[in-house]
């Protein structure tokens, strides 16, 4: 699934394997891709396009497409993300033969395919999206050191952009979305402090749904139940917002507060460099 093209994309090479990437870069003219148009779905000579690019036989062009056409019948059918054969060899006798195939699946259409939720295994999966998502978070999991808990997909990018201008990583991206109680906040820090790699945590509040107050709570109790032992920036904003910052001021915990989001993202980004340097000074 191509997000760019926002279309089902079809790539295939004769020199695939583990360096495909590597062979994209160096020899692009090697890739094949062809996009689905989703109005009409696959069509017969994109798949036979595909199968004669390849350089296969021509009395192996027939079982090609329709390998082809199966692949992506099977992709739409089950709410796939990802369909992927490798490799797909041609045997002594003139036989093709898919010898290893994976797919990845739409998280959000597993609902309705209960067969397919059966073989989830979390062995395969990162375990701090798994943790996240067995409690209802929106948790992608990323390389930097600044831990993110943010209400709301677009605030959360445009936080991990400002994080970024400032100089520092964000290491997730985390939604807690809608109507956060204080227990749902506690959550989102057990998340974000299983990634070991977190050293600083921003959370970034505009209250719409949500309230601060809650917000607040949640992190004071996130502070004192969970143990937050990596300085903490709190930025909140929106509905009850004076409560929130007073439940805050209140408590007597260590939290840094900002006003504007590209002043929490410097302070964020402030906190983790010294909190870097002490650690390295220890």
């Amino acid at each position: 699934l191509d997000r760019k093209e926002e279309r089902v994309m079809i790539v295939a090479s004769a020199a695939g394997g583990m360096e495909i990437e590597d062979i994209s870069e160096k020899k692009p003219d090697s890739i094949i891709r062809a996009t689905v148009d989703p109005g009409v779905g696959m069509q017969g000579f994109q798949a036979r396009e595909i199968a004669f690019g390849l350089g296969l036989e021509s009395n192996l062009i027939g079982k090609a497409t329709e390998t082809i056409l199966g692949c992506y019948q099977v992709f739409r059918d089950y709410d796939a993300s990802m369909l992927e054969i490798n490799p797909l060899v041609v045997t002594r006798d003139g036989s093709l033969v898919a010898l290893d195939a994976k797919m990845s699946f739409d998280e959000n259409a597993l609902f309705r395919r209960p067969e397919i939720s059966e073989l989830r295994d979390k062995s395969q999966e990162d375990p701090r999206e798994t943790f996240a998502s067995d409690r209802g978070l929106s948790y992608v999991g990323l390389d930097g050191n600044i831990g993110c808990i943010i209400n709301g997909a677009g605030l959360a990018m445009a936080t991990m952009d400002m994080i970024k201008i400032a100089g520092g990583e964000p290491a997730n991206f985390l939604d807690i979305g809608g109507g956060a109680s204080p227990e749902r906040v506690a959550k989102s820090f057990r998340a974000v402090l299983g990634d070991r790699q977190v050293e600083t945590i921003l959370v970034n509040i505009f209250a719409g749904i949500n309230r601060c107050d809650w917000v607040a709570e949640g992190v004071i109790k996130a502070i004192r139940e969970v143990g937050v032992d990596v300085p903490l920036v709190v930025r909140l904003s929106g509905t009850k917002v004076e409560e929130g910052r007073k439940i805050l001021a209140d408590s007597g915990e260590k939290v840094i507060v900002a006003d504007t989001l590209a002043e929490a993202a410097e302070k964020a980004v402030a906190a983790w460099r010294v909190a870097t340097k002490n650690k390295k000074a220890a």
